[in-house]
């Protein structure tokens, strides 16, 4: 994935998810490396591990570079929206809302049929055009979707 560097464009053979923490000493994005290479077991592992580290402030300085995009989950602190601005040398951002709790209804139906729950998110993206257009991110952001709406799909690849 590209990465910007001043006034250049990098490009990288490999993914570093930055994942954005609030500590005690301010907000810090470390990343998981080589994510593309890794389980979703050992995603979950190395997560913990940098949160624990941020939590105690002793998180290593290599934790803390290399990242080409970034997830802020603002919905921790119990925000919806978000304005995610891409700092280099990432080339694209998220920023995930808090989980809602709503009544949804069948389509074609009325409020006066049964709702049934559903917990929906809002999400919104940042990106370096230069790395990335728009309708690409976008088509990038359908299949996110797809994949946060149908978690079981993501089970297929634990092998």
């Amino acid at each position: 994935m590209p990465a910007t560097g001043g006034t250049e464009l990098l490009v990288h053979p490999y993914h570093n998810i930055g994942v954005a923490m609030a500590t005690p000493s301010g907000l810090v994005v470390p990343n998981i490396k080589h994510v593309e290479r890794k389980s979703v077991a050992q995603l979950a592992s190395e997560l913990q591990l940098l949160q624990q580290l941020a939590a105690a402030g002793r998180l290593p300085a290599e934790a803390l570079a290399g990242g080409t995009i970034t997830i802020s989950n603002i919905g921790t602190i119990g925000g919806k929206y978000g304005t995610p601005l891409v700092t280099p040398p990432t080339v694209a951002i998220v920023a995930l809302g808090r989980l809602q709790l709503l009544p949804r209804y069948p389509p074609g139906t009325t409020m006066s049929t049964a709702a049934t729950a559903a917990s929906p998110f809002t999400y919104h993206w940042g990106a370096d055009h230069r790395a990335i257009d728009g309708a690409a991110l976008a088509a990038f952001s359908n299949s996110w979707k797809a994949l946060l709406e149908h978690p079981e799909r993501l089970l297929l690849h634990l092998t």
